[in-house]
C-alpha cells in the first residue's frame, strides 16, 4: 500500500490495536493471535495496528515485532496492518525495515526510549525513520516525545511519507494548533487511553478518527459508539459511555498498566487464549476479572 493510500485509509473509519497473544511460557502464540485478528477483521476497522502500545510493543524483543506483523497480515484479509516501531533511532530504523519486509502497510512510531529530547533531536529521529522506509509513517505524540507544531511542519516538508499524527497528550490547545497549521497534510488520530472517553473533544479539535482498545473484545460496541459519534447522536454516545466506558474506566484505573492488562483480560473473557501480559505489567486480580466478566456479559460473542 502506498503512503497516500494509507493516509486516506487511516481517516476512513475506526482503528484498533490487537493485543499480542502469549502462551503459558510467555512466548508469542501465533495461532491464537491469528484467530483473534481474523475475528476483529470482520468488524470493519479501517486498519489494525500489530505490536502497538496495546500490543505490548514495549515488552517485545525487536525481532518479535516482524513475526507478529507477519501473522497479523496473513490473518487480517483485506484489512491493512500498521506495525509498531520505536526505541532509539538505530533500533527504530531496523524495525521499520524489518516490518516493511514482513508485509506491513505502514508504521506507527511510538515514543523513543527513556529520555526527554529537544525538538531538534525529535526532528532528526523521526526524519531518519521516515527516510528508512517507503511506507507511510504516523508519529505518536505522548510522554517524552511531544512534537511542537513548527517541528511537525518541518518534518512534513522533509518527509512526504509522514502521513499521520496520533495524539496521546490530551493537550487540546496544542493539537488544535497542529490541526490548524497542518490542515489536510496529515490524518489525525486520537490516541488517549480508552479513546472513546475523549472522542467528542478530539472530533471538535479536527481529529477524524481514533484507535479503540476495547475493540479488542467488544468490537461491535466500539463500532456502534464510533458511528453514533460521527452521526452526532449525542444521547446514544452518552448512554454507551454511562453503561460501559465509565465502568470500564473504573476497572482500568485500579492499577498502573491496566490500560493494557484490562484489555487483554477482556480478550481472554471472550474466549481467546491471549495469555498473560509480560512484565513489567501485571494481570488483573480474580476480583477484577469478575468485574470485567460482568461488564462484558451483555456483549459475549
Amino acid at each position: 500500500m502506498d503512503f497516500l493510500t494509507l493516509k486516506q485509509t487511516l481517516g476512513a473509519g475506526l482503528l484498533s490495536f490487537p493485543v499480542t497473544h502469549f502462551n503459558s511460557e510467555g512466548k508469542f502464540n501465533p495461532d491464537s493471535y491469528g484467530e483473534h485478528v481474523e475475528w476483529l477483521s470482520g468488524f470493519g476497522a479501517a486498519a489494525l495496528f500489530a505490536a502497538g502500545g496495546t500490543g505490548e510493543f514495549f515488552s517485545l524483543a525487536p525481532d518479535e515485532v516482524p513475526a507478529v506483523v507477519k501473522v497479523a497480515k496473513a490473518a487480517a484479509g483485506a484489512t491493512p496492518i500498521v506495525a509498531g516501531c520505536g526505541y532509539g533511532t538505530e533500533v527504530a530504523v531496523l524495525i521499520a525495515k524489518a516490518v516493511e519486509k514482513a508485509g506491513a502497510d505502514g508504521i506507527l512510531l511510538l515514543p523513543h526510549y527513556l529520555i526527554d529530547a529537544p525538538q531538534e533531536g525529535l526532528y532528526r529521529h523521526i526524519k531518519a525513520v521516515c527516510q528508512a522506509t517507503a511506507m507511510g509513517v504516523m508519529v505518536y505524540n505522548r510522554d517524552n516525545s511531544v512534537l511542537q507544531a513548527d517541528t511537525l511542519a518541518r518534518l512534513c516538508d522533509e518527509c512526504p511519507n509522514l502521513v499521520g499524527f496520533k495524539d496521546g497528550t490530551g493537550e487540546i490547545g496544542l493539537v488544535r494548533q497542529i490541526t490548524a497549521k497542518m490542515g489536510d497534510r496529515l490524518t489525525y488520530l486520537g490516541g488517549m487511553p480508552t479513546a472513546e472517553l475523549f472522542a467528542d473533544a478530539y472530533l471538535g479539535a479536527g481529529f477524524t478518527t481514533y484507535s479503540s482498545a476495547v475493540f479488542n473484545f467488544v468490537p461491535g460496541l466500539a463500532v456502534e459508539f464510533y458511528d453514533a459519534l460521527r452521526a452526532g447522536e449525542r444521547a446514544k454516545c452518552e448512554r454507551i459511555l454511562l453503561d460501559f466506558f465509565y465502568p470500564f474506566m473504573t476497572i482500568r484505573n485500579r492499577a498502573k498498566g491496566y490500560a493494557v492488562s484490562a484489555i487483554k483480560a477482556g480478550v481472554r473473557i471472550q474466549g481467546f487464549n491471549a495469555g498473560p501480559v509480560r512484565p513489567p505489567l501485571n494481570d488483573l486480580s480474580a476480583e477484577e476479572m469478575d468485574m470485567m466478566a460482568e461488564l462484558i456479559a451483555p456483549y459475549k460473542r
